[in-house]
């Protein structure tokens, strides 16, 4: 079967096509990374490649409560420690980095942390969960000026460069989900006039922008990106008249750049969205000269042989890791899967974290 067989990613050698999806676990207690977090990571190390969850390069970013970070010496000091644990067993580790924009309480900053966005656009649907007061409003971002999208820049590319220097092997940009990055290419959530807003080009100016200086800093063939296209996940604007252009667009210029993968979500299941109105995962990979990563509901070998077989590189599975750390296995063999309990997705300790078998 394709599904594991080795095949090479970047400048990584991976044991099969099966990618670990970043998954919100929310363990990360004062935002650094820990021992419960490394043996999580460490369990599930025999899928080709593990992408954690969204981490934060800056204080601004953590929209999320216990979200861990990456831009602290102790937060990178965790993230080196649960990289050896998974490359000890084998296996390759991205971090995701994920700066949630207007996707915050002020509550989960730290003091000097500010909730900023591409537009002054509020989130007014849904509420935040913060540890210190439970379910509140989301806070107004503040406008980014052009010195912010400058500072937000370095802080991704400082970050990137920390991790990389201690083992890293690659750095996820998230650019879906309705977060920052994707803040800059939904019209729902730019209004800016300047060069970072309108037309679609100047809509994904910011991400390839991002893109080329982070391939600069830490190598192109280390750096992926998650698009969620027609995603309405955190009150994103699903459909729109130049969606396929600025994706199409996107592809093309990131593939230009040599970058390792595109990661495609499809979030009809895990999130209820609505069916691709198009075919945008076959239009991007036709764009996009590199690794191209789907999937989406995917559970048995069956459907990952499936997206092999219509020329997809690699494929994600979301929540059944969650419940199986011996995912790979089990699907090997056909085993039972255990599906996971929902109560404990978020919570701080370690029960339906690490006590899956």
């Amino acid at each position: 079967m394709k599904t594991f067989e080795p095949t090479i990613l970047g400048n990584r050698k991976l044991n099969n096509k099966i990618v670990m999806a970043p998954l919100t676990r929310c363990r990360a207690i004062n935002n650094t990374p820990n021992e419960l977090m490394k043996t999580y990571y460490t369990q599930r190390a025999t899928a080709g490649l593990i992408i954690s969850e969204g981490t934060s390069p800056s204080p601004n970013g953590l929209g999320y409560a216990r979200m861990p970070g990456a831009y602290t010496d102790e937060q990178v000091q965790g993230w080196k420690s649960i990289a050896e644990g998974v490359h000890q067993e084998g296996g390759t580790f991205y971090i995701q980095l994920m700066h949630a924009g207007r996707v915050a309480s002020q509550l989960n900053l730290p003091d000097d942390g500010r909730i900023i966005s591409p537009s002054g656009v509020h989130l007014d649907s849904g509420e935040m969960y913060t540890d210190s007061k439970g379910f509140q409003p989301h806070d107004i971002p503040e406008e980014m000026t052009i010195e912010d999208i400058v500072a937000t820049k370095e802080e991704f590319i400082k970050s990137a460069e920390k991790l990389i220097k201690a083992g890293v092997d690659g750095i996820e940009l998230h650019a879906a989900n309705g977060y920052l990055l994707e803040q800059f290419i939904n019209p729902k959530t730019n209004l800016r006039t300047d060069k970072y807003g309108g037309n679609y080009k100047n809509r994904a100016r910011f991400i390839i922008e991002l893109a080329y200086e982070l391939g600069r800093a830490i190598g192109n063939d280390k750096v992926g990106i998650r698009f969620s296209p027609y995603s309405v996940f955190n009150d994103m604007q699903g459909e729109y008249e130049d969606l396929i252009d600025i994706y199409t667009y996107l592809a093309d210029e990131l593939g230009s750049l040599g970058l390792a993968y595109v990661h495609i979500v499809d979030q009809t299941v895990a999130m209820n969205a609505p069916e691709f109105a198009t075919d945008i995962k076959r239009t991007i990979k036709n764009a996009f000269e590199g690794t191209v990563i789907v999937g989406g509901n995917v559970h048995s070998t069956s459907q990952i042989e499936n997206h092999l077989n219509e020329g997809y590189d690699l494929v994600y599975i979301g929540r059944p890791f969650i419940s199986n750390p011996n995912l790979v296995e089990k699907l090997k063999t056909n085993g039972t899967l255990t599906q996971p309990d929902f109560e404990t997705f978020y919570t701080a300790d370690a029960i339906g974290y690490t006590d899956y078998i």
